[in-house]
């Protein structure tokens, strides 16, 4: 039986190889951590989670593929993550153009010829070719993402549960960490915040206050190269204001992920997301919030707001496999978040959810509500 990551490798490598026919190069090399993460099924746990080139690359090629790595990793890399057979290259660290001399020989081409993932040494870039092929999830790493979903969601909701009024927010957000490092997934993205900076900033990032009434927590949390996104409250019974703010924000995000369906357009989208802050009575709101999209390798695939239907996204058409995070706010602290996955059907199937988190159903679609702290 196949392994989940010899698996992911295989469908990931023959995407990579249909872009780099598609563009008639002899190779594709790839140096950022997120395509070394989709392509080796997570060969390259970060060493530094803020690097934009990563100390793992991979030289791929018509029939195999290559590692490149430092003298430093190559040990590691070759003990426990790099499958038997595979060729790695160790380079020295100090030599900047060790990578790409390195990567070009592998391929048995010059730089200038060989595509990449943005890396200026190399003659094409095939990015964007890149994040088109892999916005569709192959099979395991569906499931990948929705082990991730589970333990992330648990993550959040697990520290939410303990939360008591008056303690720091760091307290929460450093509960919420370890949820997810205790799983050997990261938190790209934390954010906890409550009360009235809650109610003046979208990203309360925490620093130490100690709000009483209501916190939010937002956790981006990544594993083997995959994201998942999602959004709680918890804190005291609140107004009936604050119920249907949160409400109206909800419905936003529900007319959203309705319009989603697959082979509908990103655009398509965009247009109905504006479209109900419009109905809202919030024309224009989104202006002021990112507003998510496609997640997977990136905690979002690429940005796209309405205003851009220029962008090379809007007419892309979403597919079966695709995940998606919206994330529609309203100013007052109200905001709303989850990752879905697009089903063959067209349906969406909630990823984040768990059984013991309280919902409401907004116009036929459970959304998370308050946690009420007794």
């Amino acid at each position: 039986m196949v392994d989940r990551a010899t698996g992911r490798r295989a469908v990931a490598l023959d995407r990579v190889r249909a872009v780099a026919g598609a563009h008639q190069v002899p190779g594709v090399v790839l140096t950022r951590p997120s395509t070394v993460a989709w392509a080796s099924a997570g060969m390259n746990p970060p060493i530094d989670r803020t690097a934009g080139t990563d100390t793992v690359w991979l030289a791929v090629g018509p029939t195999g593929y290559t590692v490149i790595s430092t003298l430093v990793e190559e040990p590691r890399l070759r003990a426990e993550l790099v499958p038997a057979g595979v060729e790695i290259v160790a380079v020295d660290w100090f030599d900047s153009d060790a990578f790409t001399s390195a990567a070009a020989a592998a391929l048995n081409a010059r730089a200038a010829e060989l595509a990449s993932d943005g890396h200026p040494d190399f003659g094409v870039d095939v990015s964007e070719a890149l994040t088109r092929v892999r916005l569709s999830l192959s099979d395991t790493e569906q499931l990948d993402l929705e082990d991730l979903a589970r333990d992330a969601t648990h993550a959040v909701e697990s520290a939410l549960r303990t939360w008591t009024p008056g303690e720091p927010d760091f307290a929460v957000a450093s509960r919420i960490a370890a949820g997810v490092e205790q799983v050997g997934a990261e938190p790209p993205v934390l954010l906890v915040g409550g009360d009235e900076r809650l109610a003046r900033f979208r990203h309360p990032v925490a620093n130490g206050a100690r709000p009483t009434d209501v916190v939010m927590a937002v956790l981006v949390a990544r594993r083997a190269g995959l994201h998942v996104a999602l959004t709680r409250y918890v804190g005291r019974r609140q107004s009936a204001e604050f119920t249907a703010s949160l409400t109206t924000t909800q419905r936003i995000h529900v007319n959203t992920l309705k319009a989603a369906r697959s082979h509908a357009t990103y655009g398509d989208v965009m247009t109905k997301l504006a479209q109900e802050y419009d109905d809202a009575g919030a024309p224009g709101e989104w202006r002021y919030h990112y507003q998510g999209g496609p997640i997977g390798f990136l905690q979002r695939e690429f940005e796209i707001a309405p205003s851009q239907r220029d962008s090379i996204w809007w007419g892309e058409p979403i597919t079966s496999g695709t995940a998606l995070a919206f994330n529609p706010s309203l100013p007052g602290g109200f905001k709303d978040e989850d990752t879905y996955l697009v089903e063959p059907n067209g349906d969406l199937r909630w990823l984040t959810h768990s059984n013991d988190w309280p919902t409401v159903n907004v116009d036929g679609w459970l959304r998370p509500a308050v946690l009420v702290h007794d």
